[in-house]
């Protein structure tokens, strides 16, 4: 297929069930016969 960017930083990669959902949808794109970059940028911080 193609190459697929997904960028996420901030709230998307702020505590393990957000990184299970960006981890998601990673996989999905790869199930579609993609190939995917990644990048991830700076977390922020949970205050839950």
């Amino acid at each position: 297929m193609g190459i697929i960017v997904q960028k996420f930083g901030g709230s998307s990669v702020a505590n393990i069930d957000k990184l299970n959902q960006v981890a998601s949808k990673i996989l999905e794109e790869k199930n579609k016969g993609n190939d995917v970059v990644v990048v991830v940028s700076a977390q922020r911080k949970d205050y839950r």
